[in-house]
């Protein structure tokens, strides 16, 4: 691998082309700030777009198995909240009949396997993209990643004009797409780890994290518009705008202050390591003598504080992920006020628990930088979400007031160390002094 005193020469060619073309009508090089909200709204829509296309499959659910027994609430549909019973019959794809083989009495084991053979290549994916990342241009292989997710997640919505049944059909294309989503992550968190310091990285990214959320509820109210349409159109639409955002991200995104010559001012250097870290050496700064390698699996499990932080990410994201895939299906086939909401009027009351997650990933990292204490903050949050998740589930259903306000609180209180540890810590974690160089 090249040395750093070797980047220079470079420069000219991996700018991309969309900075190139800003400082050709600036006519002057952009400055540092610049680049880091380029690198920050880039970013931002691109994650945002990956958990948009992520999220269509929880809200389509209800209408692949609209009653199943699985869930055990028996009951005759009903459109409470959207159509009277005349109207409805025009609407019999989505809201009676389901699509096979979903629809059968296993429809919803079914649907889950689909969710844990996704998360499992997602899984298996996260640990060879981080490689994948380390020794390749950043910014291409989120751009190759962002295109094939959309063209795998538009491959599960062409079920649909197919009239494809055979469960093994989206099996496989959820596999592939979830290979294909493993990608972002790594790569938008290293992008941003190396333009930013760690004065005051929680907040920044806190209020960055937002993307999860954001696209949670993009990805919402996209599908539930479009199922009335088809439910087909609710996975092309957002495959198609992902697959556009990766364009964006290939001509603008700046992977690394060297990669574009832009020189790091003196407030993002970054501040002196706490006392007993070893060295005082700035968080991001670079020294011309080092050559750069790409840190092994056994090695990144020596770096203090992975561990922990990974075993607490596990925890939550097992919630986050419940709420993700199963939130707006749970919310159909439960009784609020005594009435069933549809499934599109489901969907967009799921979006609420990413309102709160919003708030929480802010407050999180906000909280985290005035105390300057990570794992305090991640910790106090996740064991509010204990007593916050237990009253959803036990009064949720006494009014939709009630509903909205636990589930708020709820998403809050798991999404808050959710976005903490996968962001302000993994940077954190990402550019630890043991890893000079």
């Amino acid at each position: 691998m090249a040395s750093l005193s070797e980047l220079p020469a470079l420069r000219n060619y991996s700018k991309p082309f969309g900075i190139r073309f800003l400082e050709y009508i600036k006519k002057g090089k952009l400055s540092y700030k610049t680049h880091q909200a380029i690198v920050l709204i880039v970013t931002f829509l691109a994650y945002t777009c990956y958990h948009a296309t992520r999220k269509t499959t929880s809200i389509v659910k209800s209408a692949l198995d609209p009653q199943s027994p699985d869930v055990g609430l028996k009951f005759p549909w009903r459109m409470t909240y959207l159509s009277s019973p005349a109207e409805k019959k025009g609407f019999s794809w989505v809201l009676g009949d389901g699509w096979a083989p979903f629809n059968g009495s296993d429809g919803s084991a079914l649907l889950g396997e689909l969710d844990v053979a996704f998360l499992a290549v997602y899984a298996l994916g996260m640990y060879f993209s981080g490689h994948l990342g380390d020794r390749m241009n950043l910014r291409v292989f989120l751009t190759v990643g962002m295109v094939g997710t959309g063209l795998f997640t538009s491959l599960f919505g062409v079920g649909y004009w197919a009239k494809i049944h055979s469960f093994y059909y989206f099996l496989i294309v959820q596999m592939i797409a979830g290979l294909f989503q493993s990608t972002g992550w790594p790569s938008v968190v290293a992008v941003v780890g190396n333009w930013f310091g760690r004065k005051k990285r929680g907040l920044i990214m806190g209020i960055w994290n937002a993307h999860t959320s954001v696209g949670n509820i993009a990805g919402s109210l996209i599908a539930s518009a479009l199922l009335s349409y088809g439910w087909g159109w609710s996975f092309v639409v957002p495959g198609l705008l992902i697959a556009l955002v990766g364009l964006l991200v290939f001509l603008f995104l700046p992977v690394s202050p060297e990669s574009v010559g832009a020189d790091k001012e003196e407030d993002e250097v970054g501040s002196p390591r706490k006392i007993g870290e070893g060295v005082t050496e700035p968080l991001l700064g670079s020294d011309a003598e080092i050559k750069e390698t790409a840190v092994g699996f056994i090695e990144a499990w020596k770096i203090p504080g992975v561990a922990p932080f990974a075993f607490c990410l596990f925890f939550a994201k097992l919630v986050a992920y419940t709420f993700l895939y199963w939130l707006p299906y749970y919310i159909s086939h439960t009784a609020i006020e005594g009435k069933y909401l549809s499934s599109e009027t489901a969907g967009n009351l799921s979006t609420f628990f990413d309102i709160g997650g919003v708030l929480g990933g802010i407050l999180a990292g906000h909280i985290s930088d005035r105390l300057d204490a990570r794992a305090i903050t991640a910790a106090t949050f996740v064991y509010c979400a204990i007593p916050a998740l237990y009253f959803y589930r036990t009064y949720g259903h006494i009014s939709l007031v009630m509903n909205i306000a636990l589930m708020f609180i709820c998403g809050m209180f798991v999404n808050g160390p959710y976005a903490l540890i996968t962001t302000a810590v993994s940077a954190d974690l990402g550019t630890h002094s043991s890893l000079r160089g």
